[in-house]
């Protein structure tokens, strides 16, 4: 007679490691887990912090009506769509119903996302090769969209998918900025008139908190934007410090209506700093004073 071993089954390696229901097929093909299954320390890291983006993204889906059945999620500046793919496998893949929409200026990476997801029988992925504020217009995408998700955009792409999601009337947003140089060029520009206009103006003197500044200020006014035109925001982290300096996670809810008092503080903030400039172009639906 065969013996049984009485040892316990080896534990799954991955198990503390994976969400529930995750492809590790998927996983393979992104290139997040090696061919043998297995992850190494970046891809650790690169998975933790898509995982967590996408806990803030399935608790904004699961607050739309019928539970997210039937949502529309447009992903700007994709990459290689590692958040859209997993948004897909995880939670509208068992929906049967939603669609995911993939944008990336880069005809190479969409090219292969189409390709991947063909592969993978993910038959509600669309991966258009357009920039943010080219999609705003397509005809390919629809007149509405619920969600948007603009991960690490560089410096203007942010305000380009926040101008996309007051377009599509989206019902919520979830943006983590990267790299904002616009408005530390304008500070610059005028920094010696600040500079004999106001004492603030020390916070912008060294060209180090110049660039500081300038990207802290760039996300105070989008979320001011936000709030004056209709979203309720919160600002957290994305996760540690040392998984990314790019940190900086706006969540933004549509509801409860556009506050006045957003729109007057982002006016104050936006004369102080001598901003000005950027309102026609990075704030257009600024509501009049």
């Amino acid at each position: 007679m065969k013996k049984h071993s009485t040892q316990p089954a080896a534990a799954n390696p991955l198990a503390d490691e994976l969400r529930p229901g995750q492809s590790v097929e998927l996983l393979k093909e992104l290139h997040i887990l090696t061919r043998d299954g297995r992850l190494n320390q970046d891809s650790r890291r690169k998975l933790k912090q898509v995982y967590h983006l996408y806990q803030f993204i399935e608790t904004l889906l699961k607050e739309l009506p019928e539970g997210g059945a039937g949502a529309t999620l447009a992903d700007h500046g994709a990459g290689k769509s590692y958040l859209g793919f997993i948004v897909y496998d995880l939670f509208f893949r068992a929906l049967g119903s939603g669609h995911i929409y993939g944008i990336e200026t880069r005809a190479e990476l969409v090219e292969k996302s189409r390709t991947l997801a063909a592969r993978l029988g993910f038959g509600r992925m669309s991966f258009l090769p357009l920039s943010v504020a080219e999609a705003t217009t397509d005809a390919a995408l629809p007149e509405r969209i619920d969600v948007v998700t603009a991960l690490h955009a560089c410096d203007t792409a942010t305000d380009d998918a926040i101008e996309f999601g007051l377009a599509k009337n989206a019902r919520c947003m979830v943006l983590v900025p990267c790299c904002q140089a616009e408005a530390a060029a304008c500070l610059r520009q005028h920094k010696a008139l600040a500079l004999a206009r106001t004492p603030l103006a020390e916070l912008w003197r060294h060209p180090l908190h110049t660039r500081e500044l300038g990207s802290q200020i760039t996300n105070v006014l989008r979320c001011l934007y936000l709030e004056a035109c209709g979203y309720q925001v919160t600002v957290t982290e994305l996760v540690g410090w040392e998984h990314s300096m790019k940190n900086e996670l706006i969540i933004a809810r549509r509801g409860g209506g556009p506050k006045r008092s957003a729109a007057e503080r982002m006016r104050a903030i936006l004369e102080e700093f001598g901003l000005s400039s950027l309102q026609p172009t990075r704030f257009p639906r600024l509501p009049a004073a």
